[in-house]
């Protein structure tokens, strides 16, 4: 039985996996279901009984890239597999450099998560047929230089970055975090003057143009 844990912030898209998992495949039990990053972190660190990760992309608190980079760094055995609604090359590349073993974008069929899973399981890695082009398009020498983080943001202030993008008011953000108002203030400060980026809705283009947050 290979035993998962689904991490996406919308309960009806984690029970529709779920259902379509267990009615599919009898090889595949959902141990555990939680809606962010730092719940998918908590549990791992208490809990042993997960072969598989099936994480969203996009999550509050901590987005999928950043839960897996913690995760795998933590546990360099864990297995992850992404799930995204973007097929672009930039969020595949950031997953697998985070150190996810699996990319599935949302649109794909039942078969394939199931494959994914199965696959991950054995050790080894996956892309759906979405995004299997990129590998392609890697041997053929087309594949872009991915390009240093210029903006010198803390990852404080990116995830702080990801909520403001996300539509969380500073009050929000500070209760997420366990923070003063003040602090949230000095992050969202901080972040506008190293972006030079002053206006809410520019902060929101650049946080989805580069991978940050994801609408």
């Amino acid at each position: 039985m290979i035993k998962i844990l689904l991490a996406d912030d919308h309960a009806l898209v984690r029970e529709g996996i779920k259902s379509v998992l267990e009615r599919k495949s009898k090889l595949i039990s959902v141990v555990a279901e939680v809606s962010n990053g730092r719940d998918m972190l908590d549990y791992a660190a208490k809990h042993k009984d997960v072969d598989v990760f099936v994480a969203d992309i996009a999550m509050p608190v901590l987005n999928g890239i950043e839960a897996t980079q913690k995760l795998t760094k933590l546990n360099p055995d864990a297995k992850v597999i992404v799930l995204s609604m973007y097929d672009d090359r930039a969020s595949v590349e950031k997953a697998f450099k985070a150190g996810a073993r699996g990319y599935v974008v949302k649109v794909s069929t039942a078969d394939e998560i199931i494959d994914a899973i199965k696959e991950v399981h054995a050790g080894r890695f996956y892309l759906c047929s979405k995004v299997s082009k990129y590998v392609v398009q890697g041997f053929l020498g087309k594949a872009m230089p991915s390009k240093k983080d210029p903006s010198g943001l803390t990852p404080k202030e990116k995830q702080v970055l990801q909520l403001i993008a996300e539509g969380y008011s500073s009050k929000e953000i500070a209760k997420e975090f366990n923070l003063s108002l003040n602090t949230i203030h000095v992050h969202r400060n901080n972040i506008m003057r190293k972006l030079d980026i002053h206006k809410q809705a520019e902060l929101v283009r650049y946080a989805i143009k580069e991978g940050i947050a994801h609408l």
